[in-house]
């Protein structure tokens, strides 16, 4: 467990195993993990399902209730993992706005294994035609962004060691 209160948000693209890394990280750290997508309003959902890209105007009261849910998680003096796209620059100052350090862990690869991912996933309401509208929209994290990126053609174990190198959490 870290003695700095902190939250780590997973992000990436759809496919890009957000979840299944920020999981893992969860449970290395001894942290809850929190699943962004459950937190889409049913209109988004079905947006997505149905391959229409979510607008900044879908996403917002989105983001705001992600950010104040790191924002619970703070207020407990407990630090949290959390799975949530954060594509844009914008989006990832609205999670900062919930708790004083956010750190965002960027699971990254090729748009080949994005899509190879994809058409293998099942159970998942995104559909795998809003990949490019997510690849335009990706603004990689800036130098003065806390964060880091990782490959995500690593087994998850190896991202999770990886980040927790990069991020100090060792």
């Amino acid at each position: 467990m870290s003695a700095i209160l902190q939250h780590i948000v997973v992000m990436g693209v759809s496919g890009a195993g957000k979840s299944t890394t920020g999981e893992a990280l969860a449970r290395r750290m001894g942290w809850p993990f929190i699943e962004g997508d459950s937190f889409h309003p049913a209109a988004n959902v079905e947006k997505m399902h149905a391959g229409i890209p979510l607008t900044d105007a879908d996403r917002d009261p989105w983001l705001h209730a992600l950010a104040a849910e790191l924002a619970r998680f703070e207020a407990q003096g407990e630090c949290a993992v959390m799975g949530c796209s954060s594509l844009k620059r914008s989006y990832r100052d609205i999670l900062r706005s919930g708790a004083p350090r956010v750190r965002f862990l960027h699971v990254h690869g090729s748009r080949e294994l994005l899509t190879d991912r994809l058409a293998h996933r099942s159970g998942h309401f995104f559909a795998p035609s809003l990949l490019d509208s997510q690849l335009a929209t990706l603004e990689l994290l800036e130098p003065d962004e806390d964060g880091v990126v990782v490959d995500m053609a690593l087994a998850v174990e190896d991202q999770v060691t990886e980040a927790m190198r990069l991020l100090g959490l060792n």
